[in-house]
């Protein structure tokens, strides 16, 4: 099967899945769906199996609760995917934890606070040197 395929497939299978599980976990179980995303589905070629990588933004200490209660609604999203995606295969699930947009997020924020403990002088060529304050000015008097 073509990679832009597969592609497809993925991007497919990620849309589906996200407004399923938009709609499965939000009537019964507590769970704060703003902070779900399903960042990449992963299909293996033969379509049996796909890697749904899910970020769950905040909720440190309820990201394997969370989870679990996606994996707990892994049949009813295959089913899902059977009756609304014609595939030679439904896949099979397997949920994992993507903490990438977390890492990333942790990287920009170094790299603001970088930004923001050092900043570079601009040069300005209308702005005369200033002597520098260590520096004693030159003295007129030659008996110094």
């Amino acid at each position: 099967m073509p990679a832009d395929r597969i592609t497809r497939v993925n991007e497919l299978l990620k849309r589906e899945l996200s407004t399923a599980l938009f709609r499965m976990l939000a009537p019964e179980e507590r769970v704060d769906t703003a902070a779900v995303t399903i960042t990449h589905v992963i299909t293996s070629r033969n379509l049996r199996n796909a890697r749904v990588l899910i970020s769950i933004l905040g909720h440190e200490h309820e990201r394997g609760t969370i989870l679990d209660k996606i994996r707990h609604h892994r049949k009813e999203l295959q089913q899902h995917i059977a009756r609304h995606i014609r595939l030679k295969y439904t896949p099979c699930l397997d949920f994992e934890l993507d903490t990438s947009v977390e890492q990333g997020d942790h990287v920009l924020g170094l790299l603001q606070a970088m930004e923001e403990d050092f900043t570079i002088p601009q040069y300005d060529p209308d702005r005369e040197a200033e002597p520098v304050a260590d520096e004693e000015p030159p003295h007129d008097d030659p008996e110094l």
